[in-house]
């Protein structure tokens, strides 16, 4: 059976997913980049394909540390294999938007699945997984806990700033306000909604992606009820940069 292999290193985790000739997922694996990402790409890689070397199979890295995949036989920008991965699932005209560790990424797709346009967040974490890590430390509430709890909020409590380190004096001051950790982790998550929004009017059919929608879905549905469009969720949200580099390796091969 012929396989192909994606690896999307990003700032915080290493995804690798394997495809066969029909373009399903048949391996993967998701880890910690930590900072040797070439040993991050390798070992993700080594488990997504089972144990089995790599030797002659086509591979595509993408990602922050995409060039420091030395046995990759291309790499391609994270914008490119996103989009292709995001519009594998839909087949149609559509925005992805990609809610990664420490940057948001919002790219508009045309029918034929081209790339029109694409904005990126890189000034500051607010918005991204690593806003939301740090904010549940500072609250010392465990991450597994946190859909759950944002799901029993009354109400929502705006979080207004778009700095890490001022939205945690905000946070503090509301709990000095009374302000339950329910909603307060609530806000945190309709504040991560707020950044993506800002950087573009989304509209018509939306594709969520990234370990922000894995791990907490809740995202998704605050998502589904601010957009008038429809908004997908692929079945891994996660793998959708690695799953389009594979893609990409598949098309490489011919």
């Amino acid at each position: 059976m012929k396989i192909y292999a994606g690896i999307d290193v990003g700032s915080c985790t290493t995804k690798a997913v394997v495809i066969d000739q029909e373009d399903n997922m048949v391996g993967s694996h998701v880890r910690r980049s930590g900072v040797d990402y070439q040993s991050a790409a390798s070992e993700s890689l080594e488990i997504a394909l089972g144990g089995r070397g790599w030797d002659g199979i086509p591979i595509v890295s993408t990602g922050y540390g995409r060039h420091s995949v030395n046995f990759a036989t291309e790499a391609k920008t994270e914008i490119a294999c996103h989009a292709k991965g995001g519009f594998h699932y839909v087949q149609r005209a559509l925005m992805v938007v990609d809610i990664g560790g420490q940057d948001n990424k919002v790219i508009k797709i045309d029918n034929q699945g081209r790339r029109l346009d694409f904005k990126m967040n890189r000034k500051c974490a607010a918005g991204t997984g690593t806003f939301i890590e740090e904010i549940a430390a500072r609250m010392a509430i465990p991450l597994d806990m946190l859909d759950g709890m944002a799901r029993k909020a009354e109400k929502r409590v705006k979080i207004g700033s778009y700095c890490t380190v001022f939205a945690s004096t905000e946070i503090l001051s509301l709990i000095r306000a009374g302000v339950s950790s329910e909603e307060l982790v609530r806000g945190v998550f309709e504040s991560v909604v707020d950044r993506v929004m800002e950087m573009i009017p989304l509209a018509d059919t939306v594709l969520l992606c990234g370990g922000v929608v894995e791990y907490f879905p809740v995202v998704a549905d605050i998502f589904k009820a601010r957009i008038s469009g429809e908004v997908i969720v692929p079945p891994h949200p996660q793998l959708t940069g690695a799953y389009g580099a594979a893609l990409f390796a598949h098309q490489l091969a011919g």
